[in-house]
């Protein structure tokens, strides 16, 4: 009898499935994985209206993962909506105290699909120390200029780069529309000195450049292009693409591998209706 393997969530629950908790638990299901939750918002909202949020308190959250991890073993959780970076990193803390390696993709939902802003004015310092922790941070267009509202997005880029690995979803940008970029470290051999250079592999441009520390790794970055000519819009796409990363690393994919697969499967996702709650596949 094969075993299961686990999988965490940490986010809110949404009433219409699309996004939330619910979005990601068929996420997992849908990649051969058991999912478990933490609840860390209830909202109120359909596909298209977002009334309000509801956030739950902070021992509550707490109390949710230390129960789990008194059941269950989890080396991978992908953490959505919680109220405050500060909350945030005291989640993050405790998950290392259960598991100092588990592997954490943070997708930072700064504003809902329907308008809904949830923190945009917080502690960049405290943000500063939750990227220090993340192994993957999944922002759009539209969220990564506005966690550095006065700096263009090449420079939010290197900031976050230095701190963690980046997968930057290309739905809402203006040029390229559907290119997503990541940006992730990888470790060198030797000390040789790394020159900036570009090289070309299929569909896949790769660009490295030198990552100026006393290490010696270089951070690599992948465009993927879309497949699919066109795309239906869906409610919760954000929270399919960050839980299907989350997936890819728990079933152990390399990197570039697990960026690839999740592109692709986020855009089956996208085209299996054309109304705005998307269907997955459990093939």
């Amino acid at each position: 009898m094969k075993q299961k393997q686990y999988i965490l969530t940490i986010a809110g629950f949404d009433p219409s499935s699309g996004a939330g908790l619910t979005s990601d638990i068929k996420t997992f299901e849908a990649h051969g994985l058991y999912g478990l939750s933490v609840c860390t918002a209830v909202t109120v909202q359909n596909d298209i209206d977002f009334k309000d949020c509801v956030w739950i308190d902070k021992e509550t959250i707490i109390n949710q993962i230390e129960t789990l991890f008194e059941r269950f073993e989890l080396s991978v959780v992908k953490i959505g909506i919680i109220q405050s970076w500060s909350i945030l990193l005291e989640v993050i803390q405790t998950l290392k105290k259960y598991n100092s390696s588990i592997n954490i993709v943070l997708d930072p939902v700064l504003k809902a699909s329907a308008g809904f802003d949830f923190h945009s004015e917080e502690d960049m310092e405290v943000f500063e120390k939750v990227l220090q922790h993340c192994d993957f941070i999944t922002p759009n267009y539209e969220e990564i200029n506005g966690l550095f509202p006065n700096k263009s997005i090449e420079e939010t880029i290197e900031f976050l780069s230095e701190r963690t690995n980046i997968y930057l979803k290309g739905g809402h940008r203006e040029d390229k529309r559907g290119w997503d970029e990541v940006y992730y470290y990888q470790q060198l051999e030797g000390n040789s000195e790394i020159k900036l250079k570009g090289t070309n592999n299929g569909d896949y441009n790769i660009n490295i450049r030198e990552l100026k520390t006393h290490l010696v790794s270089k951070i690599v970055q992948l465009n993927i292009p879309p497949k699919a000519i066109t795309v239906f819009e869906k409610h919760g796409s954000g929270c399919v693409l960050s839980s299907a990363l989350a997936s890819n690393i728990a079933k152990q994919l390399p990197i570039e591998d697990a960026c690839i697969n999740a592109k692709w499967y986020t855009e089956q996702f996208l085209n299996s209706n054309k109304t705005l709650l998307g269907e997955h596949s459990y093939k």
